[in-house]
Parts: structure tokens; sequence; C-alpha cells
């Protein structure tokens, strides 16, 4: 019951604690409970090809709220796309697609650097108050970054 995979969520759950993280502390406690049930092993499973997916439904409905209620409409879109910085953003928006894109790309065909990139995110969680949608956008930066360097190879 007690084995290296339960340590490691305890470790994580005590980062999260000490950094007042609630995601991560829900996270790890969610994963905890399941790890107890007796259908742990299917879920986990449906999570680990499912759960990307999840999340980011779970983002694109938040970030479309604003539309949905009314807060932004066509008059706030053609303001928007005055200014330079909306470009900007637009810019960088489609950016992050075209990198997620690639992450998802690089964890299914080197799941194991997802090890790395979860740390990378509960560190920059913990220690820098960042957000942990890291592990999908870091996947697509180390992505880009492989394919550079296998061109300058």
């Amino acid at each position: 019951m007690f084995n290296q995979s339960v340590l490691f969520l305890f470790i994580f759950l005590a980062i999260g604690l000490l950094a007042k993280n609630q995601s991560l502390t829900i996270a790890v406690l969610v994963l905890l409970l399941i790890k107890w049930t007796p259908l742990n092993e299917k879920l986990f499973s449906y999570l680990q090809q499912k759960g990307i997916n999840f999340g980011v439904t779970i983002i694109t409905i938040a970030v479309l709220v604003p539309i949905a209620s009314g807060e932004i409409g066509f008059r706030q879109l053609t303001e928007a796309i005055k200014s330079y910085y909306a470009w900007i953003a637009l810019a960088s928006g489609i950016a992050v697609a075209l990198l997620a894109k690639g992450g998802l790309s690089l964890l299914a065909s080197d799941p194991h650097i997802t090890t790395a990139l979860v740390l990378g995110t509960v560190i920059a969680v913990a220690l820098f108050n960042g957000v942990a949608v890291g592990p999908l956008v870091g996947a697509g930066i180390a992505y880009m970054v492989l394919h550079v360097v296998q061109i300058l190879k």
C-alpha cells in the first residue's frame, strides 16, 4: 500500500501544501484516492489517455465564458484588433497551440520525458507560484528544441 508511487505523491502533496498551491494539492489528493480504490488501474489508464483532453476542454470553457456571458462581443473584438498587443496575443495564442500540438506528439512517442516535465512543473508551481499548465506547453517547447538540435547536428 505504501510503495514508491505513494511516497512520491506524498512528497508532491507536502510541496503543494507548503507552497499553498490548491491545484497541486487537490490533484495529488484525487490521485491518492484513486490509487486506493479497486478500479485504480482502469481509472489511471483512462485519465492518462484522456486527462489532457479533459483539461484542455475545461480551460477552453473557462476562456470562452466571457463570450458566453456577453462580457466580450464583436465590439470588443473589433476594438482589440486595432491594438498591436492584440496582434501579439493572437500570434502568441497560435504559437502556444502549435507548441502544445508538438508536445502531445512528444509525450506520445517518448512518455518517459513526462517525469522531467512534471518535476519542472511542480518546481515552478511550488517555488515560483506558477500555474500547472506547464507539462503540455513544456513538452511543446522540448519538442521544438529537440527538433532544432536535430537540424543543427
